[in-house]
């Protein structure tokens, strides 16, 4: 994507040497991911302000040009949000999870499939890649059912919370068909029932899922805070499996962190073999975590 000569970041500063050391330090992390799979969770800050979803699809089409299959899988709360606001539908949530009619469910699939998808499709191909678009349904991606909740009181009880959906499996026939072909799949977190509805699934779940179906080298999660923080409000870089299972027993991870990392902790037990949280609010946050030395969130390892 070329911009105006005005926002271009100007590099005039940056000597020769060092924009050298900075592309040499890049090299061993190219020649150890080429033709691996980066599975890459889009959403945040980083998929609402132009400038940054500028540097998302920038990023995810230098990665594949290096060698490596990067696959989006994208949100869109806000964006959902802001459809059922207009059409006057208000908003219901149990334990942080939206209830989801039949006609929520039918925004949400026009949101996610329709307008979210195809934007980020576009962006991609502005920037130079090959995007290409799909839902849970295409090529059988991701069979679903409905998602039983307990009640976080009374695990005897159960809501109910309409088409939310649990994965059953995912087929990734089809994704692997289009990254062998020079694609960048971009995934809406949609799958179908047997008797062919529809269940909106929770994307960080279906980033995790398919990262470690896919059998990812990495798993990347864009979010709107640095990473994982300690009780002093500190950055803790790199995590093992382990020491992540520590933090959640002491109550240093709490709260809306707690399914992010549970979909990150489950895919770096199950073969994975890095989950990078990082902060989407950084101008190229994902390229700069994947190939420099430098921490830009968490990383946390299988072992």
């Amino acid at each position: 994507m070329t911009h105006p000569a005005s926002t271009d970041p100007d590099l005039s500063h940056v000597g020769p040497r060092d924009k050298a050391e900075i592309l040499a330090q890049a090299l061993p992390y190219i020649r150890k991911f080429h033709g691996k799979t980066l599975v890459i969770k889009y959403g945040g800050n980083a998929m609402t302000d132009p400038a940054l979803q500028a540097d998302f699809a920038e990023d995810v089409v230098l990665l594949k040009l290096v060698g490596m299959n990067p696959v989006v899988v994208h949100g869109g709360g806000p964006q959902i949000e802001a459809a059922l606001n207009r059409l006057g539908k208000k908003g219901h949530f149990i334990q942080g999870m939206r209830v989801t009619d039949e006609e929520t469910m039918e925004v949400v699939e026009w949101v996610l499939a329709g307008q979210v998808q195809q934007d980020i499709v576009g962006l991609i191909n502005q920037a130079g890649g090959k995007a290409v678009g799909l839902t849970g349904r295409d090529g059988g991606l991701i069979r679903a059912r409905k998602l039983k909740m307990p009640d976080m009181n009374d695990p005897n009880t159960e809501h109910d919370l309409g088409f939310v959906g649990d994965i059953v499996s995912i087929d990734p026939s089809v994704v692997k068909a289009l990254q062998d072909d020079a694609f960048i799949p971009v995934i809406s977190p949609i799958g179908f029932g047997e008797n062919n509805e529809s269940y909106n699934i929770n994307a960080d779940v279906v980033a995790g899922k398919l990262a470690t179906v896919l059998k990812a080298e990495k798993l990347v999660l864009l979010t709107n805070i640095p990473g994982v923080l300690n009780k002093a409000g500190e950055l803790l870089t790199d995590l093992t499996a382990r020491e992540i299972d520590g933090l959640f027993a002491d109550g240093t991870i709490s709260g809306g962190m707690l399914p992010k990392i549970e979909g990150a902790l489950d895919a770096a037990k199950s073969g994975v073999n890095a989950v990078h949280i990082i902060d989407g609010r950084v101008p190229h946050a994902m390229l700069l975590e994947i190939l420099t030395d430098q921490a830009y969130g968490t990383m946390i390892r299988s072992h």
